[in-house]
Order: C-alpha cells, then sequence, then structure tokens
C-alpha cells in the first residue's frame, strides 16, 4: 500500500496472566516477545479492497487507505472536498467491496435527530409504541453535509459516535458491529452552515482530505465515462466483494496485538503535547488524540507488514489524525499559517526516538 500523504492517509494488547510466583522471590524482568507477524491473507484482502474501490474512484487511494485504518480502529472519519469528488461514491464503492450495509442522511437545516436515530411511533391497532429505527442503524452511514444542519442534530450522532448505541426513552439500542461513521462537508462554502464543535471534531479519528483529482487522473475519469461508466450501477463497474465483517474483525485482532516500544508511546506523547504550547495554536491536541494516534500508527504499521510501530508510523499519520483537533490563533490565521505547516513545524521540532 502506498504511503500516506499530509493531505490525507492512507489498545495496546491485554497482557498475558503472569505465572504465580512465591512471595519472597524477586521480580524478575519479562523477556521481551517477537513481535507478531501481520497475516498476508488478511492483508491481501484489504489490499483487494483498494482495487475494487479503484474500479469506480480514481485518483483518491490515499482516502481509501484512511477509510481502512478506520475501519481497523473502530474509528470515524470526516471527509472534506469540493462538491464533485467522488465523495459519496467513494464510501458506497468501499461498502459494496466489504459487503457492509450503508445508509446516506443529507443533513439539511431541518432535519430533526429523531431522522437520524429512530424514534417512538405511536401504534393504533395495539394501543401501544413502537421503536422506529433511523438511518444511524447500518454499518457505515454517510452523514452528506453534516455542517449544513442544526448542532442539536449534529449531537444526535454523539452516542452512536462514542459509546455504539442509540437511546431512545431511556432504552439502549446497540449499532451494528461495524459501525463507522462518514460525514462530509465542503471546504469552500459556509453560507448556511453550523460549525462542528470540538467535542465533536475530537470523536472523529480521522480527518481526510479529497483533493481535485490530478490531470491524468481526471481523464481517465472522462475516459470511463465516456465508455458508459454509471455510477449508479457498481456492479456493471466490475465492483464485487473481497472482504466480509469476520475479514476486519480478525484483522482488527491483529492490529491490537502490534507491539509499540515505551520510547514510541513517549514520542507520540511528545507530539500532541507539543501542539499545546505552540505559539500559534489556540488549542492542542487532547489525550484523546493521543489515543487516536496510537491506534491509527498501529493499524498503518500493520498494514505496512510489521508487527511493530516506528516514528516513521507515527509521522505518516500525524497529519490525517490531528489536523481536526487543533485551532489555529485568529492572529496565526491572519498571517496566512495553516494547521499543516504548524504540525510540520512540531513534528520537526520534536527529537525522534533512536
Amino acid at each position: 500500500m502506498s504511503e500516506p500523504t499530509e493531505n490525507a492517509v492512507p489498545h495496546d494488547a491485554a497482557p498475558h496472566d503472569a505465572a504465580p510466583q512465591q512471595q519472597d522471590a524477586p521480580l524478575a524482568p519479562a523477556a521481551p516477545s517477537a513481535p507478531p507477524t501481520p497475516s498476508p491473507q488478511l492483508r491481501q484482502a484489504l489490499a483487494g479492497v483498494r482495487t475494487e474501490v479503484g474500479k469506480a474512484v480514481v485518483g483518491q487511494d490515499a482516502a481509501v487507505t484512511g477509510l481502512i485504518i478506520a475501519l481497523l480502529c473502530r474509528g470515524h472519519v470526516l471527509l472534506e472536498g469540493v462538491p464533485g469528488v467522488a465523495k459519496t461514491l467513494l464510501v458506497r464503492t468501499l461498502s459494496a467491496s466489504l459487503q457492509l450495509d450503508t445508509k446516506r442522511v443529507q443533513f439539511t437545516p431541518d432535519l430533526m435527530p429523531g431522522d437520524v436515530t429512530g424514534s417512538l411511533v405511536y401504534d393504533a391497532r395495539t394501543a401501544e409504541f413502537s421503536f422506529r429505527p433511523g438511518p444511524v442503524f447500518t454499518n457505515l452511514l454517510l452523514a452528506d453535509e453534516i455542517n449544513r444542519t442544526p448542532p442539536k442534530t449534529q449531537a444526535s450522532l454523539l452516542e452512536a459516535m462514542e459509546e455504539r448505541q442509540v437511546s431512545v426513552d431511556g432504552t439502549p439500542r446497540p449499532l451494528p458491529d461495524p459501525f463507522l461513521v462518514i460525514a462530509t462537508q465542503n471546504p469552500v462554502e459556509y453560507g448556511g452552515t453550523y460549525q462542528l464543535p470540538e467535542a465533536q471534531l475530537d470523536r472523529f479519528l480521522l480527518k481526510l482530505t479529497l483533493p481535485l483529482p490530478e490531470r491524468e487522473d481526471e481523464v481517465e475519469v472522462l475516459a470511463r465515462h465516456a465508455a458508459g461508466f454509471d455510477p449508479r450501477d457498481l456492479g456493471a463497474a466490475g465492483v464485487r466483494a473481497v472482504a466480509d465483517a469476520d475479514v476486519l474483525a480478525r484483522a482488527r485482532a491483529e492490529v491490537a496485538r502490534v507491539q509499540v516500544s515505551r520510547e514510541v508511546l513517549a514520542y507520540t506523547v511528545d507530539v500532541c503535547r507539543a501542539t499545546r504550547r505552540s505559539p500559534s495554536l489556540a488549542l492542542g491536541v487532547s489525550p484523546r488524540g493521543a489515543t487516536a494516534l496510537l491506534a491509527t500508527s498501529r493499524a498503518w504499521a500493520w498494514l505496512s507488514g510489521r508487527g511493530y510501530v516506528t516514528p516513521d508510523d507515527v509521522k505518516a499519520l500525524a497529519h490525517p489524525t490531528l489536523r481536526h483537533r487543533v485551532q489555529l490563533r485568529a492572529e496565526a490565521e491572519l498571517e496566512g499559517v495553516t494547521t499543516e505547516s504548524v504540525l510540520d513545524t512540531v513534528l520537526a521540532s520534536v527529537p525522534v526516538p533512536r
């Protein structure tokens, strides 16, 4: 798999029970175990997902890798890109290649929380209320233009994203596994939008930006359409399922066993703490952001065929994992400073363990 770019990408394992020791025996240091070897079959299956998505979506390989990393980490993704860069098609094709259910919600100013989560409906025949599930009860929920709906409707996703359940009338109802929210927003049109609060942004594992395609990629898009490609008919494009929820579950179990040294853990923390001291930032990365960076680094190490994390893995995932968790100072923004440049400066300033 290709290495993530800075625009878009691509739980520590439970310790074994120690053998009982005599009360007076000194505690001997545990011998380091060899890093686990990622399963080639599982990695090949997820590489096949990228191939299948490429049959419908051109030039967004890094974003596909990021979505796979989110699935491996059970995290959520914020997709940002101008209209027409295949954000919706990307999600539909991903779900088809993984045999996962997907639903799309168009977030509008009049959308109500119950339109997303579901609500109690009165049945006149039985004189009782019954729960009617909303579109959130799916594997991949595409929250299209999430910043076009008021905060109370945006907040309807908070419990689903964090607890993976929906509570209506005091009764919690579990969501399917896997469950992933993929929210989109337009970076160039802010009229009639509601900015996502920092608390909700922090619940997204990754923020992936979908750039406009390169010239050759755009020529390929037109060539496919000229040859009869219909984005509404993925079957005709040859997209097929090459993995499923069971493959994802087994891959997640392997990712959870990827080893992380104390030095790399400290480096991850130092990177996040450095954002809190940056003079250009009003808000730095929270401890949740540090755990997110650890999780995405482990997933990237596994996808790269390694059972251990290196500082380069942390660097590779720093931009997509942290860019939405920091906030620029107003004066820095006026001077043309960007979040990406601040993160570059932070990564350059933190010593890398050897």
